[in-house]
């Protein structure tokens, strides 16, 4: 039954077209393809190392699509999902958390037989996923102001009110703090994953903060911004921001590395941008800038392949959906400019 439903990807390879650098070259183009059958917006992405392949949310399509991340060969279609949002892969057992922002439920594949296996609601306009303790806590965005901690041993469900919408959030593992952007008030809270309530909120200056991630060995967050586009460094232990630098525009998804101790930004106007710190956590310069396509807004950097992926959502009719990766470089790595 599966097999009728699947949505065949044509994919054609295109040349292989040089970005233009924005500075030293610290991305390389390693393939690019355009994918066809695939409408409308998609979302996020996740990685399966061991079973190499990728996941990528097609929100338009209804579907979650799979690829083979060194080729970008199209490998399947899991079919009849409700505007599929953010994916989790979890290694141990295989599965895939999606959530689905038009029904608001957390849904589980076994990426073996990409089956459903588990639906849960969560409520509408379901978001962002993470998970804590190799799986067994997901917490998922959700609402104008609701964050769910769900166990996955016993069921059990606790929520967090929040003042509005849960954009993106980050998860302290050594610790039982979570950090998360709600743009709607230009603030950053902070919630104790345990007593599940909101300790602190952190302004973030109205910049309408809507990507996050974290180094947590030096207790960092990076936080991207909209109107105007900026990459604001913040201090989890007070919540002072120690940098701020301008970045590329429309960016959905944003990266931390820590073996390069770099940032990846990832913006709908065309461009990743990179940073990397300076003499301390407290500083971080820009090295520069890769093209990519217009509307690639949202991505996947996976360190175990040294890659970051880079998917171009289909708005226009006509304008086929683009799927590229790039090799991340350690040569040449000077710095292009520093934060004020």
């Amino acid at each position: 039954m599966l097999a009728r439903y699947v949505v065949a990807a044509a994919l054609v390879v295109l040349p292989i077209r040089l970005p233009k650098k924005h500075g030293p070259e610290v991305l390389k183009l390693a393939k690019d393809v355009t994918i066809g059958d695939i409408e409308g917006t998609v979302q996020h992405m996740a990685a399966d190392v061991k079973g190499n392949r990728i996941f990528l949310a097609a929100t338009g399509n209804n579907t979650i699509e799979i690829f083979d991340p060194q080729t970008l060969q199209h490998l399947g279609t899991i079919p009849g999902l409700a505007q599929p949002q953010d994916l989790v892969f979890l290694p141990e057992s295989e599965h895939l958390l999606v959530s689905n922002a038009s029904d608001g439920t957390l849904r589980t594949y076994d990426t073996k037989t990409l089956k459903l296996i588990d639906t849960k609601p969560m409520g509408g306009d379901a978001n962002r996923v993470g998970v804590i303790a190799n799986g067994k806590y997901v917490v998922v965005g959700w609402g104008v102001g609701g964050l769910a901690i769900l166990d996955t041993e016993s069921g059990r469900r606790a929520d967090v009110h929040l003042k509005s919408h849960p954009e993106a959030f980050q998860i302290d593992s050594t610790g039982n703090r979570m950090f998360i952007n709600l743009p709607g008030v230009g603030e950053v809270a902070v919630v104790d994953r345990r007593s599940q309530t909101v300790t602190e909120s952190w302004p973030i200056r109205q910049h309408e903060n809507v990507a996050m991630a974290m180094d947590e060995a030096d207790k960092r967050l990076f936080v991207v911004c909209h109107r105007p586009s900026k990459l604001l460094v913040v201090n989890t232990e007070d919540g002072a921001i120690t940098a701020s630098l301008a970045t590329v525009g429309d960016a959905d998804d944003v990266f931390y590395d820590q073996k390069r101790k770099r940032v990846y930004v990832i913006g709908g106007e065309g461009q990743i941008a990179v940073y990397k710190q300076g003499e301390g956590p407290g500083e971080y310069i820009a090295l520069g800038r890769t093209d990519t396509v217009a509307e690639a807004r949202n991505g996947l950097f996976v360190p175990e392949w040294n890659r970051i992926f880079v998917v171009a959502r289909n708005r226009t009719p006509g304008f086929p959906m683009e799927l590229l990766s790039f090799t991340i470089l350690d040569e040449g790595a000077e710095p292009a400019a520093k934060s004020k």
